[in-house]
């Protein structure tokens, strides 16, 4: 019998993009076990749940999952918070992305065990260069042998400080525009910030990627809609996304980023 394939996926939404200066992908991930209590219905799943006949099918047919990248993933599944990583569907279409666009630099902020930044790589050329940001040294030493089982150690470039340090030193070294993919999977405060800088940095036609968006739309709508009733402060039940306080820190990309296509579409 067919063991189903881990997804690491629930209701949820994912926005994929491609533009003049760069494009927008972002995944949103919504637990419900962390559903606000002003949530009066169950949230509807618009794909097969992860047990699905059809989806264990399509997954078997399309995945093409290198080795390493394989067992980094059940690596990263056994660590706590293992399963907020990328799903592996979404990490080859990224992967496919980047290599439609003939990417060869990508950022990746949010690096953990270097699941996503892996992918990444092997999507690259052999000169290729993946740029990956971690505030914690220990989570890419567990993914450290595997990216060198991969054959890929060389293409990445792990820099052990806040995110926004190292986009600032990339801008400040004269990289803006050289980038052809960003991933953002970091903290949600400065995900704003990310935005910004990532799109600096991003050559037109780029591909940025933003993971776990729907919790900064729910965060928005809070926001916006003060009169909701809780019990608690409304961003107190998800202390995941960390201290957003006003919507402005989460209004992008707005209306005057004309130059960003985005697309809003369902993820399981």
């Amino acid at each position: 019998m067919t063991q189903p394939v881990p997804r690491l996926s629930v209701p949820a939404a994912l926005a994929l993009g491609s533009a003049a200066l760069g494009a927008a992908f972002a995944t949103g991930l919504f637990l419900g076990r962390r559903s606000p209590p002003w949530r009066g219905r169950q949230e509807q799943c618009l794909l097969p749940p992860e047990d699905s006949p059809l989806w264990q099918y399509l997954l078997s047919r399309s995945m093409r999952e290198h080795p390493a990248l394989r067992s980094l993933r059940l690596l990263t599944l056994e660590q706590p918070q293992g399963d907020s990583m990328m799903t592996c569907e979404q990490a080859q279409l990224l992967a496919n992305l980047a290599r439609l666009i003939q990417a060869k630099k990508a950022l990746d902020l949010g690096t953990f065990t270097g699941y996503s930044a892996l992918a990444l790589a092997l999507a690259l050329p052999a000169d290729g260069r993946v740029v990956t940001c971690e505030v914690e040294a220990q989570p890419p030493e567990l993914g450290r042998p595997l990216w060198r089982q991969a054959e890929a150690e060389h293409k990445i470039d792990l820099r052990l400080k806040p995110a926004l340090e190292t986009l600032d030193e990339l801008l400040a070294a004269g990289e803006a525009g050289t980038f052809d993919v960003a991933v953002v999977d970091a903290d949600k405060e400065n995900c704003a910030a990310y935005y910004e800088r990532c799109l600096q940095l991003l050559r037109p036609g780029g591909i940025l990627a933003v993971l776990r968006v729907m919790p900064l739309l729910l965060a928005a709508c809070s926001c916006l809609h003060s009169t909701v009733s809780s019990p608690a402060s409304p961003l107190q039940w998800r202390p995941w996304w960390g201290n957003i306080t006003s919507e402005s820190q989460v209004s992008w990309p707005g209306p005057e980023d004309l130059g960003v296509d985005l697309s809003i579409l369902p993820s399981p």
